[in-house]
């Protein structure tokens, strides 16, 4: 049991540093939890600015529920950055759930979207609770510029990209290879999942360049599974990736390679498989962000019988607008009742503009561009 109001799970990883970062500048007593000890004081002490003015406490765990719960009771918010989380985080948000705590993390699995839906939504809302998977630059920031779109009406079918400067840490390049062997991506159609088709690399027009990028359905996001509840949007599909078109070429190579090396393994035998060819894509902690480097682009075609909208919002710091994002979603609900209890996407439970303001007031996103043509 811990007397502090958040737990960081995951955080001596590179995401959940940042979150201690950002926890540290609201003034938010955390624990950083873990399952070392020693990684994760050194983690702290080495890699989270500021550290030595913040409140905090490091704490070991095992990743089973019952462990999780005994460290979750007394905290109001549980932030999870542990990864694959089809994987690991079933044991993370029972456990939130029985100690009475909001949940949230950074997934990109659409499969644990749904999952997180179906399964615990309920639960969550009958409970009063927050259970907001997620909360990420690579969704919520591009769902920011979803729903300035719909604040015009009759807009039903959004078409979203987001890009980024960078690659991914270790975790999520695992996390990658893990969602492609055991889930298929999937759009919105007319409020019904559908099955992405074997279609490769797509070419797409980037606002504000006049070079092509180069995206994949990237797991098919978050969004559709967030719009598929919201009864303005009947249509919505997703894609992404970085402006590195070397690395975007070489992804499905890697991808169908792996998956290819791993079709007849049992599933521990294929996970330890395919950790090690993330290990082989990106060994490495990444530097910390570089806004000159590290740039983000999200933009959104929202579409209607006869209307249109497009936004685009210009970033930097993909990881920092991620770990800010976690961290005010804990001081906001240490203050006041999310607007919406149960599953629920960033925006539908802190408010798209709230967010907006949120990532401008740290300068890690420009001013929305927004066209609405009538």
């Amino acid at each position: 049991m811990t007397s502090k109001p958040v737990v960081v799970y995951g955080a001596s990883g590179y995401t959940g540093r940042l979150v201690c970062e950002y926890l540290r500048q609201y003034h938010v007593p955390f624990v950083a939890a873990g399952r070392s000890e020693d990684k994760l004081k050194e983690s702290m002490d080495s890699h989270v600015a500021g550290i030595e003015t913040a409140d905090y406490e490091v704490a070991g765990v095992e990743h089973d529920v019952d462990a999780l719960t005994d460290l979750f009771k007394g905290a109001s918010v549980v932030l999870n950055t542990v990864g694959p989380f089809s994987e690991l985080g079933p044991a993370a948000v029972e456990a939130a759930l029985a100690a009475g705590a909001h949940y949230t993390d950074t997934t990109g699995e659409q499969d644990w979207l749904i999952t997180c839906d179906e399964k615990y939504g309920a639960d969550f809302a009958a409970a009063g609770l927050l259970l907001a998977p997620g909360i990420a630059q690579m969704y919520t920031t591009g769902e920011i510029a979803a729903q300035l779109c719909l604040e015009q009406p009759g807009l039903d079918t959004l078409d979203i990209a987001v890009f980024w400067g960078g690659s991914p840490t270790i975790a999520s390049t695992r996390t990658i290879l893990v969602n492609a062997a055991t889930s298929k991506a999937h759009y919105l159609e007319q409020n019904a999942y559908v099955e992405f088709p074997e279609q490769g690399l797509v070419p797409l027009v980037v606002p504000g360049q006049h070079e092509l990028a180069l995206s994949l359905p990237w797991g098919g996001t978050s969004h559709p599974v967030w719009f598929k509840r919201d009864p303005r949007v009947a249509n919505c599909k997703a894609q992404g990736g970085v402006f590195n078109a070397a690395l975007m070429n070489g992804v499905p190579q890697i991808v169908a390679a792996a998956l290819e090396a791993t079709k007849d393994m049992a599933p521990d035998d294929r996970n330890a498989a395919l950790t090690e060819t993330a290990r082989q894509v990106m060994n490495q902690m990444p530097p910390r962000e570089n806004p000159r480097v590290n740039k983000s682009l999200d933009s959104v075609h929202a579409s209607g019988p006869l209307g249109r909208a497009h936004c685009v919002i210009h970033g930097n710091s993909n990881y920092q607008q991620t770990g800010l994002l976690q961290a005010y979603a804990a001081y906001s609900l240490l203050q006041t009742p999310p607007k919406r209890v149960g599953f629920a996407s960033g925006c539908q439970a802190f408010g798209h503009r709230e967010l907006l303001g949120v990532l401008r007031s740290f300068g890690l996103v420009s001013e929305p561009q927004l066209t609405v043509l009538h």
